[in-house]
């Protein structure tokens, strides 16, 4: 396995998408040898899904990667797409959205042989992260669809909260980040949540689990009944991997 789970796609000063994790990108794609890249855009709501596409394949121009992006909506088989491609993308936007699509296209299966069984690299950002865990149940996205599903990808036994913001806004009386987690720790009292900012990743490579941050910021581990955690990238957090939900 060889994956990268971004909180988000930009931070202040980047000019491209996913640009904060680049040398993350550069080692992957050096270390893999992935050439063509099929980007999964249905998470995409506001903008179009070629659009996407283009943004995504600037970034791979810019990291002066010899790779080709397109995009799996321009697919006749989506599933032959996904057994073709060398690497595999999963753009931000609604995580309800791209998770229901995922399944009602029939499509779960096919990536997780991609990424689990032949060992094709994954990159996501924010909804395209929050599918790599058992569910989606800590998305921050609203569920805009109806006949929402909830089980998603299953490729870590943990649950994320990307875009992680540890503040309480003057004069807003509702739920902070940290009050909606433990609510869900209340219901779920055997599955930790991990909350990585803006501008950070985890790498999960050969079943090795690493944090890593662009701006020095922490991860925070929430799991019920304890205080949560605070983990720099220095720190080993491979004892996450032996959890299961």
């Amino acid at each position: 396995m060889d994956i990268l789970m971004l909180s988000n796609g930009k931070i202040a000063g980047n000019e491209h998408v996913m640009e904060f994790a680049g040398e993350a990108i550069i080692e992957q794609v050096q270390r893999t040898g992935a050439k063509n890249w099929v980007l999964i855009p249905y998470a995409v709501i506001r903008s179009s899904h070629d659009d996407r596409v283009a943004m995504v394949q600037q970034t791979f121009d810019a990291l002066a990667l010899d790779c080709q992006v397109t995009g799996l909506h321009q697919a006749d088989d989506p599933v032959a797409a996904l057994q073709a491609a060398d690497g595999i993308l999963v753009s931000g936007g609604n995580t309800w959205v791209l998770n229901k699509t995922l399944h009602d296209l029939g499509l779960v299966g096919p990536i997780r042989k991609a990424v689990l069984g032949r060992g094709v690299p994954y990159i996501g950002w924010s909804a395209g992260t929050n599918i790599t865990c058992p569910t989606i149940r800590t998305t921050n996205d609203m569920p805009i669809i109806t006949g929402a599903v909830l089980p998603s990808l299953n490729l870590v036994p943990f649950q994320i909260n990307p875009h992680y913001l540890e503040a309480k806004v003057e004069g807003h009386n509702g739920e902070t980040r940290d009050e909606r987690i433990q609510e869900f720790l209340e219901v779920n009292k055997h599955e930790p949540v991990i909350g990585i900012p803006e501008g950070t990743w985890l790498h999960l490579h050969n079943g090795q689990l690493s944090y890593h941050s662009a701006n020095g910021k922490d991860l925070k581990l929430f799991s019920y009944g304890n205080e949560p955690v605070y983990y720099s990238e220095q720190e080993d957090i491979q004892f996450l991997m032996a959890h299961s939900c």
